[in-house]
Order: C-alpha cells, then structure tokens, then sequence
C-alpha cells in the first residue's frame, strides 16, 4: 500500500471508500445494511474491521502528526489477527498484580512469535519492566 491511499483527503475512509474496505470475512463496506443482517445474509463477522483498514488509519494519523494514535491503530490491527480469548488473556495479565514478570514476557513472546505482534509484544514488555520497577506484579 503506498502512503498516498493513506492521506488525510480520503479521511473518514468510508465517506471516500474507493470498494477497498472490507470485512474480515471480505465483504465490502459498501454490502454491509441492516436489511441484509436481518435477512441473515450477513453474520456478526462481517461487522468487524479488517487490519487493512486500520493500517490505513494510522498512516492517515501519522502524516495528520498524531503519532501516537498511529501507534495505537497499528496494534489494533496486529490484536485483530489475535484469537479473542488471547486478548482477553493480555488484558487481564496487564492488570496490576495479576501476574507475575516471567509471565507477561512469555505473553509478549507468543505474541510476536505466534501472531507476529510486534508491537504489542514490544508494549507488554515495556509494561513487564515498569510493573517489576514499581512493584505491580
């Protein structure tokens, strides 16, 4: 994707859809109504947003100079190809005192190694050592 599908003229994305958004069942944006989530042609999977999209947000935060919610969508899309229960597990592991060093390492690990997390992996071990350095674990 080059950076220019990603400039501020083309924000919201779905105002400026071109029919490259879709589902993470693939369905694109502009198939997603009511009328066919009733008639159940359409599922609660088709209601997500795919990592590509998300991408594309953050390159559009980035070059708008927000670089810090362009870092927050790029883990959005990295947790999107992520099982829920996983994140659910992260999220409570991040909590205070819930788990100890050793674990949140091994979280970030499986999820760069399994994922391919990086960057979430990269915060969660950032939040092992000031968790260890403040005595939250």
């Amino acid at each position: 994707m080059s950076t220019s599908e990603g400039t501020g003229d083309q924000y919201p994305l779905g105002k400026h859809d071109d029919g490259t958004i879709r589902t993470p069942t693939g369905r694109p944006l502009k198939d997603l109504d009511l009328d066919a989530l009733c008639a159940g042609e359409m599922g609660t999977d088709d209601l997500g947003i795919h990592a590509d999209t998300l991408n594309r947000q953050a390159e559009i935060a980035q070059e708008a100079g927000f670089p810090q919610l362009a870092t927050n969508l790029r883990r959005a899309a990295e947790l999107t190809r992520v099982p829920h229960e996983t994140v659910l597990a992260v999220y409570e592991a991040l909590r205070p005192y819930r788990v100890t060093h050793e674990r949140l390492l091994a979280l970030a690990d499986e999820l760069e190694e399994t994922y391919g997390a990086a960057e979430n992996a990269a915060l969660i071990r950032e939040a092992a050592q000031v968790y260890q350095e403040q005595g939250l674990l």
